[in-house]
């Protein structure tokens, strides 16, 4: 029991992990569909 790890924290950690990864991916997808989609708003806009 010397050496015992401590787990105090360990579950904050793993939900600060998924929200990094969560983050992660929605910047990716509006990386990437950013231009398609002001694309079609502009098309709203100028078609009002």
């Amino acid at each position: 029991m010397l050496f015992a790890p401590k787990e105090k924290g360990q579950g904050l950690v793993e939900y600060a992990l998924i929200l990094v990864l969560v983050a992660v991916v929605v910047i990716v997808i509006l990386a990437l569909l950013g231009p398609a989609i002001g694309q079609i708003f502009s098309n709203v806009v100028t078609s009002v």
